[in-house]
């Protein structure tokens, strides 16, 4: 399917209006979008509370129409001042120990 797959317009719609949630939530927000293979695109959202979050697409294509449409900006990449401003909690650290150490 892969390049020929075409985009469904209501799923980009469903997709934007969450985006578009999550920022309202949060003060605003970015995005970055990285290719999944087959299972399509993650759209990982970082709010301007430092709060983060992330959805699933079922193609590059949609991600991308999706966040256009939410109008926020997006990133190339998950580093530098983009990445920083991702804010981890106890259970961020809870859980980052625990796979560590086989939890």
């Amino acid at each position: 399917m892969g390049d020929t797959q075409q985009v469904d317009e209501r799923r980009v719609s469903r997709l934007a209006k969450q985006i578009s949630a999550f920022a309202k939530a949060h003060g605003g927000a970015e995005a970055q979008v990285a290719y999944l293979g087959e299972r399509g695109a993650r759209i990982v959202l970082v709010g301007e509370d430092g709060g983060w979050g992330d959805l699933v697409a079922p193609s590059y294509e949609t991600a991308e129409k999706a966040v256009q449409q939410s109008g926020l900006t997006v990133h190339e990449a998950f580093d530098g001042e983009f990445a920083a401003k991702v804010k981890t909690g106890p259970y961020e650290w809870k859980r980052m120990a625990g796979i560590q150490i086989g939890g």
